[in-house]
């Protein structure tokens, strides 16, 4: 048996672990999730905050600002994906509306093998806003620090384009109560752009040659995948599923 497989009795504190770091980072990243989504005058929030005249926000600090953006690309050199498991404000609202779902879709057929490039799509359609069009304002910004009050006045102050772009973004959320996590398996761009980044990291959980292809790790998954495969976000879960201890966590060889 590899030394470095985990137990599947310390696999199941490895969860309760990270619902804790989940909360932790909600506390500290979740206001600024909340301006990129419902007060950035910007179609690509959290890229531009040091032009960004709301003050209020978090992403005016450059020390948050650049120090996050630092960290995100540190932990996807050291454990891959994980950002979107351990540490997203949005993946932990995805993943607990996900546990409310009928339809978990956690199943290996054609749907789940196309459906998540629409991360890519996210992704590409970010970056030409950003970098080619230089992230235009599509709404006045609103720096009245109420929280229903701005969020009123974003809203009556926002282009067509903004309200679609949030209007989409909630509709994800929406539906994740009906189809577990969908915008973190199939719309979110952020995931796409570390999904790519993912296969450089040095560690991650893995598949042994033990592995029977059982797919018990698969039922359990929140992001419907198994170990190291797409959208796997190294989140742990699957560790006590394994009926033949075939999953890892280290350096793959």
């Amino acid at each position: 048996m590899p030394k470095n497989l985990i137990e599947p009795a310390k696999s199941s504190r490895l969860t309760v672990l990270r619902r804790i770091i989940q909360l932790g980072m909600l506390t500290l990243l979740g206001q600024w999730s909340y301006y990129g989504i419902f007060r950035c005058p910007f179609p690509v929030p959290y890229v531009s905050c040091t032009n960004c005249p709301v003050i209020a926000c978090p992403g005016a600090s450059a020390t948050f600002f650049w120090g996050t953006w630092l960290a995100i690309p540190l932990s996807v050199i050291v454990f891959g994906r994980a950002f979107c498991g351990w540490a997203c404000p949005g993946g932990l609202v995805v993943q607990l509306t996900g546990m409310l779902a009928p339809f978990k879709v956690r199943v290996k057929n054609m749907v789940n093998a196309v459906a998540p490039s629409g991360k890519y799509l996210g992704l590409m359609a970010g970056l030409y806003l950003w970098l080619v069009l230089e992230n235009p304002r599509w709404m006045v910004p609103i720096r009245v620090g109420e929280f229903w009050n701005s969020l009123t006045l974003s809203f009556e102050h926002a282009g067509t384009l903004w309200l679609v772009r949030t209007f989409l973004v909630f509709a994800f959320v929406v539906l994740g109560f009906g189809l577990a996590n969908v915008w973190c398996r199939y719309a979110c761009p952020t995931g796409g752009l570390l999904e790519v980044l993912k296969r450089f990291s040095w560690f991650r959980v893995y598949k042994t040659e033990a592995c029977n292809d059982c797919n018990k790790c698969l039922a359990v998954c929140e992001m419907g995948t198994r170990p190291a495969e797409v959208n796997c976000t190294n989140c742990g879960d699957c560790l006590k599923s394994c009926p033949v201890q075939a999953i890892a966590v280290g350096r793959k060889r």
